[in-house]
Formats: structure tokens, C-alpha cells, sequence
């Protein structure tokens, strides 16, 4: 989800542009009236939606943060009704996909303790009697943090827990097999969650629809990369060159696009040079981590012992 589609920024942290969608102060607003007896004040009441959206947006920052750690780029959250999403680029390792991933359930395990201890201090002192709103507020944020954890931990891509199994399947089957299973098996999950769902909670189909529209084609955008992964892989490889940032050495063949005339062509075989409209990219997208650098940077040989290895056939 582009932060720029119906959304707008709310503030900046560590270089971190926080985008909250249009959409979100609509269910803001669901939410808070359908619950409107649950406390003895409606303040109450959106005072725990804000806790909700503190809860997401701490296990996003958990995202942001591990992917810098391990030297990806990460710079924006969008936050949304279903959640959020934490829009960054880790190395293409499965090491550094799997702690990515993993930071944000682990910011939820961190927060698990420390409302629980909020909870049990409410009892210990006796607010249940002289402040319950808070009490109820505390119990409330506790659930809430648990059943994010949970539901953020299915193995259904591209859920945390899908994307944790597809980072380690990565390190056996490589980048395009373990992204192509985790979405298959993210398709099947995601259509018996939502039977689940609408089994147990008829009146829920509203949210379940929605949760399982955008799961399902993000899942789906994963099963049309994949393929075009494997695509790539079968392609000859070029000799003497390899990306600055993977070290994988770019395929062969007219694949990148030239903005000028729209036509396709070998950036390595015309040295970024297109042959239909003479113009020269800037810089040339690696197929394998998605960087872009200047065919200077992509030289390890002369360009005249550059050469197109064949493809490796798997047995």
C-alpha cells in the first residue's frame, strides 16, 4: 500500500514518516460508537482505540528498525484499519528477512508482560472498585496486544508468521521456491480463516470480507512474484558483472524498460545504452534484491570479457 494512496503523514520520528489512511478515522469511529457501553464515558472508549493504534504502531517500528539493523532501508509506516504496514527493503538474505520479520511479534512479546503487570497492579490496589474505567482499559489493551500477537504468528502470508515461514524456507529453497510455497499455503489459509470465521462470527462478515480481500491479493502479488522469480532464474546469467548490493550477477536478455520509448532491451549488453532510441539509464534495477545502481558500479571485469553464462538446469 503506497503511503501517497489516500493517505497523509501524521508525524515524523528517527527519519520514520508515519502515514495514517483515510480510511483508519472511519473505523475510528465505528468502533468507538458500537462500544459506546463499555465504559462510563465515550473518552474511555477512544482512549482505547489510541492504545490499539500505539500497539500497531510499536510492532511497526519493530519492523523498521531490525530491517536498518541489518543494513536494509526502511523509512515508512502506513497504519490502516486492518493494521499496518511497515514499508522497507531488507537485504536479500533470509537471515536478514527472518529478523525483520520477526522484530515485530517480538515488540508484542516485550508488551505482553508489562500490561499483564499493569492489569495485576489495578487488582493489587484496588482500582477495579475505585477506578474501573482504567481497569477495564488495561484488561481491554492486554487482550488486545494477545490477540494481535496470535493472529500476527498464522502461518498465512503475508502475515508475520507466513513471512517467517517463507524467510525460513529461504535458507533450503532459495528466494523464488520458499516465496512461492508461502503464498500457496497463504491462499489456502486465508480462505479457512475466513470459513472460520464467518462460521463462528456470522455478524463479523463485513470485516472478514475485507481482511481477506486484501490478504488474498497481497498473497496473490507474492504468487505472481514468485513466478516471475523462478522466470528469472531460468534466464542465462551475465559473466564478469554482478550487483553492488547482492553480488548476484544480472540475467540476460531484453528485461529492463526504457523510459523513453517504452521499448525492452540487454542494459548489459548495450552498456545502459537502448538501441532503439539511444538513450542511457541512469541506473539499472537488480531482478534479484530490487537496488538500483549505475552500470559503473555493476563492472568487475572489462566490459569486453563480459560474457552470458548459460542457466543451471536443476537436475
Amino acid at each position: 500500500m503506497p503511503a501517497q494512496s489516500g493517505s497523509w503523514r501524521f508525524f515524523r520520528y528517527r527519519g520514520v514518516d508515519v502515514f495514517v489512511h483515510w480510511s483508519w478515522f472511519l473505523a475510528a469511529w465505528f468502533i468507538v460508537s458500537t462500544r459506546a457501553n463499555a465504559y462510563s464515558s465515550m473518552a474511555w472508549n477512544a482512549a482505547e482505540y489510541v492504545g490499539l493504534f500505539l500497539i500497531v504502531l510499536l510492532h511497526e517500528f519493530g519492523h523498521v528498525f531490525a530491517c536498518r539493523q541489518v543494513g536494509g532501508v526502511s523509512n515508512e509506516i502506513v497504519l490502516w484499519p486492518l493494521g499496518g504496514v511497515a514499508l522497507g527493503r531488507p537485504p536479500p538474505r533470509p537471515g536478514a528477512e527472518l529478523w525483520t520479520i520477526a522484530a515485530g511479534p517480538l515488540v508484542n512479546v516485550v508488551l505482553y508482560p508489562i500490561l499483564l503487570g499493569a492489569v495485576w497492579g489495578c487488582g493489587q490496589l484496588g482500582w477495579a472498585e475505585t477506578y474501573p474505567d482504567f481497569t477495564r482499559l488495561m484488561i481491554m489493551l492486554s487482550v488486545i496486544n494477545h490477540w494481535l500477537l496470535i493472529f500476527n504468528l498464522l502461518p498465512i502470508y503475508p502475515l508475520d508468521g507466513g513471512q517467517i515461514l517463507r524467510a525460513l524456507l529461504w535458507f533450503k529453497l532459495g528466494a523464488a521456491r520458499s516465496l512461492l510455497i508461502a503464498s500457496v499455503l497463504g491462499l489456502v489459509g486465508i480462505a479457512a480463516y475466513a470459513g472460520y470465521r464467518l462460521w463462528q462470527r456470522p455478524d463479523s462478515w463485513m470485516w472478514t470480507a475485507l481482511l481477506a480481500f486484501f490478504l488474498g491479493s497481497q498473497c496473490y502479488a507474492g504468487l505472481r512474484h514468485a513466478r516471475a522469480l523462478l522466470a528469472v532464474e531460468r534466464l542465462p546469467r551475465h559473466r564478469g558483472v554482478a550487483c553492488p548490493a547482492c553480488r548476484q550477477p544480472p540475467p540476460g536478455g531484453p528485461l529492463w524498460l526504457c523510459p523513453a520509448c517504452g521499448q525492452r532491451f540487454d542494459a548489459f549488453s548495450t552498456r545502459a545504452e537502448c538501441p532503439h532510441c539511444r538513450s542511457v539509464l541512469p541506473a539499472i534495477t537488480c531482478f534479484s534484491c530490487g537496488s538500483r545502481h549505475p552500470i559503473a558500479q555493476w563492472d568487475t571485469l572489462p566490459s569486453s570479457q563480459a560474457r552470458v553464462r548459460p542457466p543451471v538446469i536443476d537436475g
